[in-house]
């Protein structure tokens, strides 16, 4: 059980040997100041860090990175060839769309927002209040729909089976 006063014992061990690596001493004013820095910062950000992580279904994690990896690849390529020929017609122009979600839990959304920014091509442009739509931006949008289901499919279902089910 964590105490209130040493919430992340680790990452204060953490803190304090980076502190006396970057200070490159070991006399007694380094070693205290990193001391009380090492457990006062991860006491103070404390309320700052996401709920704690609960996966479900692991064998989904699996199936989902391959999806990303084989996703981003494809993209990249795309992205490479809108970038290889600036002065070409593009085959579709560039949009935004509007997501609607399902999926609540604060790290697999954070987890949705690393996906759709690694994938060149899409950025994660906003989030609505309520955390019910994602605004997208995609580099060539052809048909909106299938883009939304895309993610929604993809990535959004995949998430709610490893963080919700």
């Amino acid at each position: 059980m964590r105490r209130r006063w040493l919430p992340h014992p680790l990452l204060s061990l953490a803190l304090w040997g980076l502190w006396l690596l970057l200070n490159r001493s070991l006399g007694l004013g380094h070693i205290l100041l990193g001391l009380v820095l090492a457990v006062w910062i991860p006491w103070m950000t404390a309320g700052l860090r996401p709920l704690p992580v609960r996966i479900r279904r692991p064998g989904v994690v699996l199936r989902l990175a391959a999806t990303i990896v084989w996703d981003a690849t494809v993209s990249n390529l795309q992205a490479v060839r809108v970038l290889w020929a600036p002065h070409s017609p593009r085959r579709h122009p560039p949009g935004f769309i509007c997501i609607p979600l399902r999926l609540r839990d604060p790290n697999a959304l954070a987890v949705l927002a690393t996906i759709t920014c690694i994938t060149p091509g899409s950025a994660w442009a906003e989030l609505s209040l309520d955390r019910s739509q994602l605004l997208l931006h995609v580099l060539e949008l052809e048909d909106a729909e299938a883009a939304i289901r895309h993610v929604q499919e993809r990535y959004e279902q995949p998430l709610m089976e490893i963080f919700e089910s």
